[in-house]
């Protein structure tokens, strides 16, 4: 599991290969990975819009932003959290993603909260040590 903290927001991410969705052959690679945002701060929050870079073993890197989370904008009151499982094809065995939600509190104010850099890796691809 993955995990970043900003402004005592936590996001945690579990990312998981599928491979009955995937095909070697196909050049295709396909992940799920599920995300929970916990609000531990004092004030109720709104996740408004996502920013993602995904980049294959390649190096070759796809931007995508938008509006929410799976067709939402949840609101999170102080100690609550908002869980959802999305997924991302790649052409090659391996590559990560990392981005970043934009929020907006009660009194109208917006900043950003990382979403950790998470590894996705298939059982076809070799693990080089640097």
């Amino acid at each position: 599991m993955y995990r970043a903290v900003t402004r005592h927001i936590e996001v945690t991410v579990e990312p998981n290969f599928v491979p009955e969705q995937s095909s070697a052959d196909r050049s295709r690679y396909f992940w799920s990975y599920t995300i929970v945002i916990t609000n531990s701060g004092e004030e109720t929050v709104q996740l408004k819009t996502r920013h993602w870079i995904i980049t294959d073993a390649s190096g070759r890197q796809q931007e995508v932003k938008g509006e929410g989370v799976v067709g939402e904008q949840p609101i999170l009151a102080p100690g609550e959290r908002f869980e959802y499982t999305s997924g991302v094809p790649l052409s090659t065995a391996s590559g990560f993603m990392t981005g970043r939600y934009q929020m907006v509190t009660e009194s109208g104010e917006r900043f950003e909260i990382d979403v950790p850099a998470f590894s996705l890796d298939s059982p076809d691809s070799k693990r080089v040590l640097n």
